[in-house]
């Protein structure tokens, strides 16, 4: 009999966010495809689950799911989890997921935390209808993506790192204009979580004369909304 594949969503932050379902699949699954041991492992120590782990991620994708495709239909139950979030959400994922629906292996959901929606709940702007960009382009086609993203007739969520932040605030600025209402979610869940909304140059205010840190989530209002 071939094994199942779970899609485990981890914690963002506070590691107390994850499911009594994800715990009990943890420790049943014969192995844990992760991102990085190094941080998968300290969410397995503090729930005291000793499973297999194997590293799967955007460097590896293309040869470990493969192998894993085969694990599974040696009758392994696998676990694929990324750092942080619902794997296959700006995360590596899809191509493992793929190859499973192929071969009509079994694929079970198993549904948590999730940086763009706990963002967006929290974001104060409309929820009704919403774009998902992820992590822009650093440098080729990014000047077309923004003209694309400036059409848009609702709410757009953005990954960025503390690296770029400020340089994607400006461009915002430039591309949509500074009459755009913006939300910044910082370390959602996490010690240091903060927020920011108004127009871009209000938040880039207080975004530009700080050292940034931690991971950012951008929710850019649709052209027209006020606060």
């Amino acid at each position: 009999m071939y094994g199942s594949l779970y899609i485990v969503s981890t914690p963002i932050g506070n590691l107390n966010d994850i499911t009594s379902r994800a715990i009990e699949v943890l420790k049943q699954v014969n192995i844990i495809a992760v991102e990085d041991t190094r941080v998968t492992k300290r969410l397995l120590s503090k729930f005291d689950i000793k499973n297999q782990m194997i590293v799967y991620n955007n460097f590896n994708e293309s040869k470990i799911s493969k192998k894993l495709i085969h694990l599974l239909k040696d009758g392994n139950d696998i676990a694929l989890v990324s750092d942080a979030g619902t794997p296959c959400i700006s995360d590596p994922g899809y191509r493992l997921v793929n190859e499973a629906r192929k071969e009509n292996l079994n694929i079970f959901s198993v549904p948590g935390a999730c940086a763009l929606v706990a963002a967006l709940s929290t974001s104060g702007l409309p929820s009704d209808s919403f774009y998902f960009e992820g992590f822009l382009p650093k440098k080729k086609g990014r000047q077309t993506k923004f003209k694309f993203l400036s059409n848009l007739e609702c709410s757009i969520i953005i990954y960025e790192s503390p690296n770029r932040i400020v340089k994607t605030l400006k461009d915002i600025k430039l591309f949509l204009g500074d009459k755009r209402i913006v939300s910044i979610q910082r370390e959602i869940t996490k010690i240091y979580e903060e927020s920011f909304i108004g127009n871009i140059s209000e938040v880039l205010k207080k975004i530009s004369d700080r050292k940034n840190k931690g991971e950012f989530v951008i929710i850019i209002a649709k052209e027209g909304f006020k606060l």
